[in-house]
């Protein structure tokens, strides 16, 4: 397999001039002398800058060319630091290869071009429309964080420090991800907060397939074992359900619950049938959330797209020695989850 990496491109001159004055936004300029710049880049070692006076405001400017700035930098070579420590090298390491090609790049200005990364792409997604979103919860360097996934094109919509269980810290982030991003649906795992707060903001959901069977395969496991021999016809039947998917599968599961005799008295110990009642009911109140997939042709089954976010992101959280602050954690497990190329 190879990796392609898309880097800006870099001149070493301008040949166009320059449209307006960046003082008066006047047109007609002089051009007043030149010189050569250095600059830190993997192919370039200097540029030719152009300096112009504007005849309207007599005030002169420098005219750089394209991936040139004031910086030493070159657009090209913040990014080629931002890829290498998303790809895993540390900032002593990415300071080490580039010394190897003769370039001197301290570590703080490697971490300078990460978080300058992270944020150019925090602005390029603020406003973007997301309609169908996937989310979900992790614990990354002993803090709980929230991400959210455009499951069009896969890469990370935000990401916030909120505890997965404060459910109304997730509703006020959701909510504002909705106003921002227009989000018409969400996909996630099968915590029960999530779907109070779809419905208090009027979205779609579907919960995650693979979630949902997997808790019920244990379950099944589970009662197979302890369900009494008129009961055990049951579960190849809910199995069944759930592997076809059928429109009215909801109904059938709430056939199956009403079979099963009532809830035991208050003090009494919960059985097995207690527990069949119980995945019952709990599939039928959610077959809808299990099966929104075929009402919206666009929102995927599973949330694999979130999760891939969150495990790359935690892939790299292992190999740094942790985030000083909860801005450089959040840049940095954007950096990590985004393809920067």
């Amino acid at each position: 397999m190879s990796i392609v990496i898309q880097l800006p491109e870099v001149k070493g001159h301008e040949s166009n001039r320059p449209r307006q004055c960046p003082h008066c936004q006047g047109q007609t300029f002089q051009r007043w002398g030149q010189h050569r710049k250095r600059i830190k880049d993997p192919k370039l070692k200097n540029v030719r800058v152009y300096r112009y006076r504007c005849t309207s405001c007599r005030r002169t400017f420098r005219h750089y060319p394209q991936g040139v700035s004031r910086a030493q930098q070159s657009a090209r070579m913040k990014l080629l630091a931002a890829i290498c420590w998303a790809l895993g090298l540390s900032y002593r390491g990415i300071e080490q290869i580039l010394s190897a090609f003769g370039i001197s790049l301290s570590r703080m200005s490697s971490w300078r071009d990460v978080q300058a990364a992270a944020e150019r792409l925090r602005g390029r997604q603020q406003w973007r429309p997301a309609r169908l979103v996937g989310v979900d919860g992790a614990w990354l360097n002993g803090q709980g964080v929230m991400v959210a996934v455009d499951l069009g094109d896969g890469q990370p919509l935000a990401i916030a420090a909120i505890d997965e269980k404060d459910a109304a810290g997730v509703l006020r982030w959701l909510r504002g991800l909705k106003q921002r991003h227009g989000i018409g649906a969400i996909v996630t795992d099968d915590l029960v907060t999530y779907r109070s707060i779809a419905d208090k903001l009027e979205i779609g959901h579907q919960i995650c397939y693979f979630h949902m069977r997997r808790w019920v395969s244990r379950t099944l496991h589970s009662l197979e074992e302890r369900l009494a021999p008129e009961w055990q016809g049951l579960l190849p039947q809910i199995k069944q359900i759930l592997e076809e998917l059928p429109p009215n599968g909801g109904r059938q599961l709430l056939a199956f619950y009403k079979q099963v005799p009532g809830p035991l008295k208050h003090g009494q110990i919960r059985t097995a049938e207690d527990e069949l009642r119980h995945l019952l009911v709990r599939l039928s109140e959610n077959w809808g959330r299990y099966t929104a997939f075929f009402q919206d042709p666009g929102l995927p089954w599973t949330n694999n797209r979130t999760e891939q976010a969150i495990g790359r992101m935690k892939m790299r959280a292992k190999t740094t020695r942790g985030y000083k602050t909860r801005s450089g954690m959040l840049n940095g497990l954007l950096i990590s989850s985004t393809n920067l190329s």
